[in-house]
């Protein structure tokens, strides 16, 4: 695939595309999960940058990028996302404020991340190792996230739904 596809281009600018999705369905739902995991792709890319600036691996030789580039912070955010919206489809509630179909959410969601991901191998701004220590970390840190939402973790009482509860009961 050719650096200067339309496809690729679409793909290069995927993080503003995301983020701003993202703050609109934090908008639309005003739901404490979905800002609960709005703020958890925050925490993954900033915890992927300071993985990256710990480990300090050079990108690609002919990318255009100057910043280190393991792991990836667009494969660990975008990971992150595709992975809670899978875990959330399958195991909570659809929220009130959305319409029935959002449960297909992971179809759209988890393609796109793929395809994210894979374009910064394709626009030569990471190694297949380093979208893969994005991935993992991604993944790891979504799971994480979730767990810590639905369940108590040693013995901290979590109350992701009461805490969804309490702010619906003042919307």
């Amino acid at each position: 695939m050719s650096p200067r596809s339309p496809w690729l281009k679409f793909l290069d600018e995927t993080s503003k595309i995301v983020t701003a999705v993202t703050v609109l369905i934090c908008l639309y739902t005003r739901s404490a999960g979905v800002i609960y995991f709005a703020a958890g792709g925050l925490a993954c890319v900033l915890s992927a940058k300071i993985v990256k600036n710990t480990i300090r691996q050079q990108r690609p030789l002919h990318g255009r990028k100057t910043t280190y580039g393991m792991p990836s912070t667009h494969a660990s955010g975008c990971t992150f996302f595709a992975v809670s919206v899978l875990l959330g489809s399958l195991y909570l509630p659809l929220h009130s404020s959305l319409h029935p179909l959002a449960v297909f959410a992971p179809l759209v969601v988890v393609p796109w991340a793929g395809m994210i991901v894979l374009s910064r191998v394709w626009l030569c701004y990471h190694t297949w190792p380093q979208i893969g220590g994005g991935v993992c970390l991604g993944v790891c840190f979504a799971s994480l996230w979730f767990k810590i939402w639905v369940e108590d973790i040693g013995g901290m009482r979590t109350r992701g739904r009461q805490t969804e509860m309490l702010v619906n009961s003042f919307l």
